[in-house]
């Protein structure tokens, strides 16, 4: 099974930001922990700090779908982080060409 690369794209609420980037770090040094994860990095953006890059690098597609939709910390992020969430611009799975 070839690796799965994984770039997650979301804009925070006006106004929560802070907790945003709070959140999400705690979801980003959980994963890091996980059996098959190679890379999990949580960036904001310079330029708008209501937005976070997720980039994530998993050992294989089984590892990666465990992590989506097993893992403790992500369903809690889904009931409570999301709130203040505005949209996610974007949730991109890659295979990586070369």
């Amino acid at each position: 099974m070839p690796e799965i690369h994984v770039v997650a794209v979301l804009y925070a609420k006006q106004g929560t930001e802070d907790e945003v980037r709070r959140d999400l770090t705690v979801v980003a040094e959980t994963s890091r922990k996980e059996d098959g994860n190679l890379r999990y990095e949580l960036f904001a953006d310079q330029n708008d700090p209501r937005r976070f890059v997720i980039v994530e690098h998993w050992r294989d597609e089984g590892a990666q779908e465990r992590h989506h939709h097993h893992s403790d910390h992500i369903r809690h992020f889904h009931e409570n982080g999301d709130r203040n969430v505005e949209r996610r611009e974007g949730v991109y799975v890659l295979e990586k060409v070369v």
